[in-house]
């Protein structure tokens, strides 16, 4: 008899199902992700398992080598493409497991490409870098806008990447012979409570020499 897997991976534990032709359900469990217990309750099944779907969740890394490395033929779902239908009575770990040991009984699972174990850290790298890449980007849009908002002349994003750490904190970037504005908050006083003396931050023209902010 053939049996099949579907797991529920999470952050510190996850759900084994295995289930034979007929959907019957022969194993339901859920362990703490820990290798050496999910291999072990797997263990008897190997002979005549035909695969293991695997979530693609955001720490399948240590889940998926290490089936593999057991023996096991591992599935890498793709979330995306394997969703279940709408408006289902039972929406839990346990069922979502079922389903897809199901969708790899019918051969219907949609999965994903499970990316060789060497290369994985130069992609790792290269992702990190392109997400640091769009928050610098996304900074330096804001800091525009920020000008922009004050009427203080377009600086490029050429200009910005020239200036050295911590200028735009103490007010020493060179705007290319725009007026100089100081980018410190200033806090002004404002009649809103007698018990609260100070209020909202405000962007003010700085009218001090440029030599008094270094």
């Amino acid at each position: 008899m053939k049996f099949y897997c579907g797991t529920g991976l999470h952050s510190n534990n996850c759900v084994v199902v295995v289930s034979d032709e007929e959907d019957r359900i022969v194993l339901e469990r859920r362990v703490r992700n820990e290798l050496s217990g999910v291999v072990e309750l797997l263990a008897r099944y190997v002979a005549d398992l035909v695969g293991v779907v695997v979530e693609s969740t955001y720490n399948w890394y240590w889940l998926v080598d290490g089936l593999q490395a057991a023996g096991h033929r591992v599935h890498l779902a793709n979330p995306a493409g394997n969703e279940q239908y709408k408006g289902l009575k039972y929406t839990d770990d346990r069922h979502d497991a079922r389903w897809l040991a199901k969708l790899l009984r019918l051969g219907i699972l949609r999965e994903g490409y499970i990316y060789p174990k060497e290369a994985r850290a130069v992609r790792d790298l290269l992702r990190e870098r392109m997400r640091l890449v769009q928050m610098r980007t996304g900074v330096m849009v804001r800091m525009q806008t920020m000008l922009a908002q004050q009427s203080v002349a377009s600086v490029s994003a050429q200009a910005m990447k020239r200036a050295p750490a911590g200028s735009w904190a103490c007010g020493r970037v060179d705007l290319n012979g725009a007026p100089f504005w100081n980018l410190t908050p200033l806090w002004c006083e404002a009649p809103v409570s007698r018990s609260r003396r100070w209020s909202r931050p405000c962007w003010r023209r700085c009218a001090r020499p440029r030599s008094l902010l270094r």
